[in-house]
């Protein structure tokens, strides 16, 4: 007898058929169970924000949210910004005003970021360095994710009109 379930995870418009524990968080299954390496574990306990990813376009930390939990839900990770070769604005943006250094909390700061924006394209500064300040970075001094997010907004307007 298993004391596995078996679910089906929707991961950037692809289905994935997994079996997990009830309580196998959702950053484990991405990891683990899909192979998408992406979403970064970090405290593992929602404080860092480097697992933030979207499910159902709102940002989540997925080593807080049970794999289960997420069936049934349109789920989007750093793997699923890129149209193929061309890079998402917000990952261009953060290239371009070097806005990570080692990386590691970069996926999470790029799913928060572009949710947030998705769901309030004209945010404002202040609002926007709230909602920024909800992940850790130990590495950046934060200026250039600020100035990178900001650029990524006007561009991502840009494309929107």
């Amino acid at each position: 007898m298993s004391d596995k379930t078996p679910i089906r995870l929707n991961v950037n418009g692809k289905d994935y058929d997994i079996a997990v524990e009830p309580r196998r968080n959702l950053a484990d299954a991405l990891r683990e169970d899909c192979g998408l390496t992406g979403t970064h574990l970090g405290c593992e306990h929602g404080v860092c924000g480097a697992c933030t990813i979207l499910v159902e376009d709102r940002p989540v930390r997925a080593c807080l949210m049970f794999a289960v939990q997420a069936q049934g839900k349109p789920i989007r990770t750093i793997e699923g910004l890129a149209q193929g070769e061309e890079l998402h604005p917000m990952q261009q943006a953060f290239c371009d005003n070097h806005g990570l250094q080692c990386g590691f909390c970069t996926p999470g700061f790029l799913m928060l970021a572009v949710g947030a924006l998705e769901a309030e394209p004209d945010m404002s500064d202040e609002d926007l360095r709230g909602v920024l300040s909800s992940n850790l970075c130990r590495c950046t001094g934060y200026q250039n994710i600020l100035k990178a997010v900001r650029a990524a907004a006007r561009q991502m307007r840009g494309t929107q009109a």
